[in-house]
């Protein structure tokens, strides 16, 4: 494809807790960035994880893989500049900062690690360019593996935004190990996310009530598939919403299934079998406890933010705007 003067290809490399994606845009400033390529490698990171949240060697070398991976699109696409992000996985790991070196020297800059409320941040700015100014205040929630992070706002820069351990990846892997759970687990599992998620409710209790609620990530989109609806758009682009009573419903259910029977059911991949449940149970807990009866799923999240972000910073310099 041929690219304009005003346009550069930018590669978002997004090392999170689950995955490592690339996501290759054709982008400019004041433009929608068009997508163009994308690879995800399933790295699961907490499966990795010593007792001390230290990575161990097997899964260091499953990252690299999958950075290694990443960048052969990038070469093959011939991307003019790689936007490297990290998020709760490394940023949390003792061992991060090391395996942050390596994966510097292979793909030769430095990666931007982000702080759990910084996540929020660009996950706001991607939801807020995604809905415009008419969608009011916007409180949007985004579950990831290792975190969960809720802002909200009425301008492109929210007015809060926080940042707790409790991703689908990190709850199951404390609290859910073999993926099913009783009502009893259950209910256990609700009494520590409720704990994990207590300063988010504290700082959100006096917040504006929300004209527009929005949700990210894969979590909520699967989520949605199963326990929601589709609504229709402008344009062509799906947009689900999900009701809590619904979701509610279907936890008990879809603990009680076998992971790997899991797959049958819409929306569920194979990498989210095993942690479903316990994305299901954070995002129920985050809804009840915000009084959030229904959210909507944005398609945009963190890495839409990052190229908007970098846009921006950078590329009204660079195209002489």
């Amino acid at each position: 494809m041929q690219i304009g003067n005003r346009h550069i290809r930018l590669g978002v490399l997004d090392i999170g807790s689950n995955t490592v994606h690339m996501l290759i845009v054709d982008a400019a400033p004041g433009a929608r960035p068009e997508p163009e390529a994308s690879s995800r490698s399933v790295v699961r990171m907490m499966q990795y994880l010593k007792e001390d949240g230290t990575i161990k060697k097997s899964g260091v070398k499953a990252i690299l893989a999958a950075v290694d991976q990443a960048m052969k699109l990038a070469e093959q696409y011939e991307v003019s500049q790689v936007v490297p992000i990290a998020t709760s996985a490394l940023r949390d790991a003792p061992n991060g900062p090391k395996i942050l070196v390596q994966i510097e020297q292979r793909i030769g800059q430095g990666v931007s690690v982000l702080s759990g409320p910084d996540e929020a941040r660009l996950t706001f700015l991607a939801a807020r360019r995604w809905y415009g100014w008419g969608a009011g205040r916007l409180l949007v929630l985004d579950i990831g593996g290792g975190s969960l992070e809720v802002a909200s706002g009425v301008d492109e820069e929210p007015d809060k935004a926080m940042s707790v351990p409790a991703g689908a990846g990190r709850v199951t892997h404390s609290y859910l190990p073999e993926g099913t759970a009783d009502s009893k687990q259950l209910a256990h599992l609700r009494k520590k996310v409720d704990h994990i998620i207590e300063p988010i409710v504290k700082e959100f209790a006096d917040s504006k009530r929300p004209d527009h609620v929005v949700a990210t990530s894969k979590t909520f989109r699967s989520l949605a598939r199963l326990a929601g609806s589709k609504v229709k758009t402008i344009g062509s682009d799906e947009s689900w919403r999900m009701n809590r009573a619904q979701l509610e419903d279907w936890i008990p259910r879809l603990a009680s299934i076998e992971p790997e029977q899991r797959v049958a059911l819409p929306g569920i991949t194979p990498e989210r079998t095993n942690q479903i449940v316990g994305g299901a149970v954070v995002a129920d807990e985050i809804m009840k406890a915000l009084k959030i009866d229904e959210i909507e799923i944005c398609p945009w999240a963190l890495r839409e933010g990052a190229i908007l972000r970098w846009l921006d910073q950078f590329g009204r310099t660079r195209f002489g705007f």
